[in-house]
């Protein structure tokens, strides 16, 4: 199994390309089952998730391929209506095929995708919503079985909390369904917008996608698309921090600062330079930092999908500060590797003091998840010493040739396979 080898204290200088964002070449790719047309889709990055979706889709019946940035969807004429365990273990993010599929062929059987590290992270939001739309559901065996025969129709779906993946699975079915459909409580991403671009490109009609109520009048057929991915904004803010913790000067190109400000605006106010033009965001540490409190809220609140990240650099900060998680349980098994580090934090129920140390040592840590992941690796790109990360597959799933992009910056670190 590979592991990554980082001998910490080099300062991080230089330019890095900002990949196009995973959490919305997902979605997209799932949305060509919805024609039988020829897609494209650009800025798609090279990763786990990536591949195991083409897999994916390749399985159902829709012939896809990877080149480069580039993915071509191509024709199709039949697709499969069982998503099996096999493909729904590796990724939790096939659920999305629920939606497509329900309203494509009126059915869909889907393996339980299971728990995960970060929380239960149900999907019985998205039950709900199909139930309303006027699909039966079935439990069993292990799999979701869905029909709706007589096509699904619109209606209002008002959400207990903005769910992105229920938005994302509703606004893929909705499109193909008859009559009118309102997300009301949606989740507000990026991703939901870039998501309802791609779908508006193919001839959906949809209005209101990044506000809280989306709007979607259905229609009989949609068309193929060709679509540019979304910077990832995660992998932004990640690099970001990395500047900040090395006490480097950065330069991330192609990316959209407007999808991360609540990041930009605790950085800044941790005392790190942060200047913006157009696409690209330089970040230049000039003075001692100060610890600074977050709480993760959903968009456009503080992600959290960067707490982990956060947690790291507050680690290597005189001062104490504290760390709220609101999104999910159980997301806070970074700590017990960042204590590893010699880091200074305490967990009480959904929030984490963090007292700040002088240095960190080297030690070898294990990955329990993508962004614990991260906060590791920076957590070693700071350290004394050698540091090995070890289950970096989880890396793997969501930052494109992580330790090329850091060696280039000047950091010491290697893949050992």
């Amino acid at each position: 199994m590979d592991k990554i080898i980082i001998n910490g204290g080099k300062k991080l200088c230089g330019q890095v390309k900002i990949s196009g964002s995973k959490n919305s070449a997902l979605p997209i790719l799932f949305a060509t089952l919805l024609t039988d047309d020829k897609c494209k889709i650009t800025n798609v990055p090279t990763l786990a998730d990536i591949k195991t979706t083409v897999d994916f889709l390749n399985f159902i019946g829709k012939p896809t391929t990877k080149k480069g940035s580039t993915v071509i969807a191509e024709t199709s004429s039949k697709l499969a209506s069982v998503a099996p365990y096999d493909l729904v273990r590796k990724m939790r993010a096939s659920v999305l095929v629920m939606g497509p599929l329900l309203a494509r062929l009126g059915k869909v059987d889907v393996s339980l995708p299971g728990g995960c590290a970060i929380g239960a992270r149900p999907i019985d939001i998205h039950i709900e919503a199909f139930k309303q739309m006027g699909a039966t559901v079935e439990i069993k065996q292990g799999y979701i079985k869905m029909s709706a025969h007589k096509g699904l129709k619109g209606c209002d779906i008002e959400f207990r909390f903005a769910s992105v993946g229920a938005t994302e699975n509703v606004l893929l079915a909705s499109v193909l369904a008859k009559g009118t459909t309102r997300i009301i409580n949606a989740a507000k991403e990026p991703e939901i917008e870039d998501l309802a671009d791609v779908l508006n490109k193919m001839g959906a009609k949809i209005t209101g996608a990044g506000t809280k109520i989306i709007t979607i009048e259905g229609v009989d057929k949609l068309n193929g698309f060709t679509h540019s991915v979304i910077p990832d904004r995660i992998e932004t803010a990640t690099y970001m921090i990395a500047a900040a913790i090395t006490k480097g000067e950065v330069s991330l190109l192609n990316t959209n600062s407007k999808h991360l400000q609540a990041v930009i605006d605790k950085l800044i106010e941790a005392g790190l330079s942060v200047k913006i033009k157009d696409t690209t965001i330089n970040v230049k540490w000039v003075k001692e930092l100060k610890p600074v409190n977050i709480k993760t809220e959903i968009y456009p609140g503080f992600p959290t999908d960067v707490q982990a990240q956060w947690m790291a650099l507050m680690t290597t900060i005189h001062g104490s500060c504290i760390i709220e998680e609101t999104v999910f349980e159980n997301r806070f098994l970074h700590v017990a590797e960042l204590q590893r580090f010699g880091a200074n934090l305490q967990i009480d129920g959904k929030k984490v003091y963090v007292t700040g140390v002088k240095n960190l040592s080297g030690a070898p840590v294990m990955v329990s998840d993508l962004r614990a992941g991260a906060a590791l690796v920076l957590a070693g790109l700071f350290a004394e010493g050698k540091s090995k990360i070890l289950r970096i597959y989880h890396l793997d799933r969501g930052y494109e040739r992580l330790e090329k992009k850091f060696t280039k910056l000047g950091a010491s670190i290697k893949r050992i396979k």
